[in-house]
Formats: structure tokens, C-alpha cells, sequence
């Protein structure tokens, strides 16, 4: 029975200083992965105590465990699968920085990258003013590129994710029906440069194949499993021409369906969708209304949904959970503070915005959150305050939703 509203968020969490170092350090080979293992389950036990003590109810490891090359705090997300599947040789290129130049055909997208978002073109001289205050947050990586097979070759990393949070978990009497871990959709995934599948359609289904092993690790260790899925979203702005609504629709009922496949077999409520409009501090005039593929997000076989709700280009989509019916035993976790903002939101308005999801489809489906990652996109003193207001207009709420 619930009887109060919980509290959570999207994932990436504040690294410190002590495990951006080890992480460049073991990266480069300076220190061992034992050595660097150690660093790791420190950082990770204070994470985790430091959610479980501010009082929020489904917590995780912060994304510490998601190793990058390189000291970089925003990122991993996507990142960390380059040492987890194989099938991808490295290149030198940072396709973000040096996109290919593809275009869509009517009934065939792929996709661009960053630099040619029509987001971008429309406010070029904001985006090339150093000044003008927007924010990427990431730094240039080398990517790979799909030239064989895709297979699963992180099954230790994994484990070591799950034991990492076990680990921090049992320390402070966590439950672990109270914790999640986050992990690539099949379609984020499948943004990489691809040489050698026929298709786009194979190869976002030989992703998701891949990784429903690591989503059988997280959840048969009894945590939640959150698919990170922006692509859905933010997707919309990287292809050129604009295509049509119908056509993006169906490049986004291949993901869906790949996901299903993936987690056919996996207990339901041990699962979350987060889809969201790109982390980056920018316009955003050019995204996709949530009205317009939110039919195709429900296909989603899953627990919950985690969406932007707080967003000064997304607050106003709550309307679209009065137009549509949600699936019976299911969850929506609206994002409540914002990502892309310094301003720390008072807790009245965050119980504000609580109260307006719970009015339309019941408190005892609403869980608080964030709108997307804190990690990396604000100072960790901005990202914590957020946290903290989370937590308190959580507990307003509450009191004048429950008594």
C-alpha cells in the first residue's frame, strides 16, 4: 500500500574530484583496476549514503561504476558501452564533433550529430558566442564505429555495477527493492557510425539483443533496471531534412519493439523508460512535443516512464497524461527539478508540480524525480540543493495528498 509520494532521479550523479582522477589515471594505466576498484567502492559507498541520509527512496551508485576513457563526469551514459559490446573497432573520430553528413529519405531516417542540429542553425551566433552561456557538457572522445556482430562482452563491468550498489546498499540498510541501475537503450546504442549491418532495423535489434544480458544482471540482483532512451526524444532534431511526424514515429516503433524483444522475459515492475530532450543548455525550440510520439513511448512493455516535466520548454506537456489513458500497474516518474537550470527550486513548487501529475493519475503512481542526470551539468553544491528541494516538496505532498 502507498502512502506517500517517493522520491528518485535520473541517474548520473556528481563525481568528486578523488574519482575523476582515478578514473583518467586507470584509464591511461598509472594504477591497477584493483587500486582503481577500491577508489570506486569508497566513492560509491558515500554516494549512496549520502542519497539514503537526504531521504530518497530509489536510489543508485550515481553511474559511478560507468567507466569512461578519460576523466569525464558527462558522458558515461552513453560512453561506457564502448568496452561492452563487441563488434565496434575505435577510431579517432569524435562523431559528435565531425558528423556525417546524412540526410533523411521519406520512410528512411538516420541520423546527424550535434553541430547540425536545426536547433543550432536558428541560433548560430548564441551557440558560437563563448559568452552566451550554453552549455554542451562534453567533452571530444574518441568514438567507435559497428563493424562486426554485436555481442556482450561486459559481464564482468556489469556484475561489478551490481556489487558495487550491493555493497553500498547493505552499509546503510537500503533495501534493494529501493535502488536502481541505469543502462543503455538498444537505440541509443545504435547511434555509433554503422559498417556493417544492412539495415538500421538490424542493427538497433542486434543492440537490443546484446544488452538484455545486462539487463537480466540488474534485475535478477533485484534491482530496477532504467533503459536510458533520449534517442527517442532528441533524436527529432538531428535529422536533416525534418522528416515527417509519421516517419519519425516508425523509426521510433523499431526501438520499441527491439526493447520489448530485449526485455520480454524480465519482471516488469523492475522496469523504467527515461526518454528526454538532450541534456545540453540550449534553445531547444526545435524538439518534438511530447504529444506527438507519446503514443509510441507507451508500446514500451515497462514499469514506468521517466520523462522531463520541469524543463522551460517541456512543463507544460503534463497535458498529455490527461489525453492519454496510462497502462494499468504502471508508474511515471515527471522530472520535478530541472537539469538545465542553476536555480534551486523551492520545495512549494516542487510539491506544485507533484500534486498536478497526482491529480491525473493517482498519487500512488507518481513517483518524484529528476528531469534528467545532474552529473557534470551542474556544480555538485547546485546538484545536491536540487536533490534536497526534491526530497522536501515530496514530503509536502505528501502530507496534503495522503494527510
Amino acid at each position: 500500500m502507498v502512502n506517500k509520494i517517493r522520491t528518485t532521479h535520473v541517474g548520473s550523479l556528481p563525481r568528486t574530484p578523488e574519482l575523476l582522477d582515478a578514473n583518467s589515471r586507470f584509464s591511461s594505466g598509472e594504477i591497477s583496476r584493483e587500486e582503481f576498484l577500491t577508489i570506486l567502492q569508497q566513492s560509491v559507498d558515500e554516494v549512496v549514503a549520502r542519497q539514503h541520509n537526504l531521504g530518497l527512496d530509489i536510489i543508485n551508485e550515481g553511474e559511478y561504476g560507468h567507466i569512461t576513457s578519460g576523466a569525464v563526469d558527462y558522458g558515461a551514459w552513453w560512453n561506457y558501452t564502448f568496452t561492452r559490446l563487441g563488434g565496434l573497432t575505435m577510431t579517432d573520430t569524435d562523431r559528435w564533433a565531425n558528423p556525417e553528413r546524412i540526410r533523411s529519405t521519406p520512410g528512411h531516417i538516420r541520423l546527424t550529430s550535434f553541430p547540425d542540429r536545426r536547433d543550432r542553425a536558428a541560433f548560430s551566433e548564441a551557440y558560437e558566442d563563448p559568452e552566451s552561456g550554453i552549455f554542451t557538457g562534453r567533452a571530444k572522445v574518441a568514438n567507435p564505429e559497428f563493424t562486426g556482430p554485436v555481442t556482450y562482452i561486459g559481464q564482468e563491468e556489469v556484475d561489478t555495477d551490481v556489487q558495487l550498489l550491493t555493497t553500498a546498499l547493505d552499509k546503510v540498510g537500503h533495501d534493494r527493492s529501493g535502488a536502481f541501475v541505469a543502462a543503455i537503450a538498444p537505440g541509443s546504442a545504435a547511434r555509433l557510425t554503422n559498417k556493417f549491418y544492412d539495415t538500421d532495423e538490424e542493427l538497433v535489434r542486434a543492440c537490443a539483443d546484446a544488452l538484455s544480458h545486462e539487463y537480466r544482471a540488474i534485475t535478477d540482483a533485484g534491482f530496477t533496471v532504467q533503459f536510458d532512451a533520449p534517442d527517442l526524444a532528441e533524436a527529432w532534431d538531428q535529422i536533416n531534412p525534418e522528416p515527417t511526424v509519421a516517419d519519425y514515429r516508425a523509426w521510433i516503433r523499431i526501438r520499441i519493439d527491439a526493447l520489448n524483444e530485449a526485455i520480454r522475459d524480465l519482471p516488469r515492475e523492475q522496469t523504467r523508460l527515461h526518454i528526454c530532450w538532450g541534456s545540453w543548455h540550449g534553445p531547444h525550440t526545435t524538439d518534438i512535443p511530447f504529444a506527438d510520439i507519446i503514443d509510441e513511448v507507451l508500446r514500451a512493455r515497462v514499469g514506468g516512464y521517466s520523462f522531463e516535466a520541469s524543463s522551460p520548454r517541456h512543463a507544460h506537456e503534463w497535458r498529455v497524461w490527461t489525453d492519454h489513458q496510462l497502462p494499468e500497474n504502471t508508474l511515471i516518474y515527471p522530472g520535478v527539478v530541472c537539469h538545465s537550470t542553476n536555480v534551486v527550486e523551492h520545495p512549494r513548487l516542487v510539491a506544485d508540480r507533484i500534486e498536478k501529475f497526482a491529480g491525473i493519475v493517482g498519487p500512488e503512481n507518481v513517483v518524484a524525480s529528476t528531469d534528467c542526470g545532474l552529473g557534470g551539468r551542474l556544480h555538485p553544491q547546485i546538484a545536491w540543493a536540487k536533490l534536497e528541494s526534491l526530497v522536501e516538496g515530496a514530503a509536502i505532498a505528501t502530507k496534503e495528498l495522503f494527510g
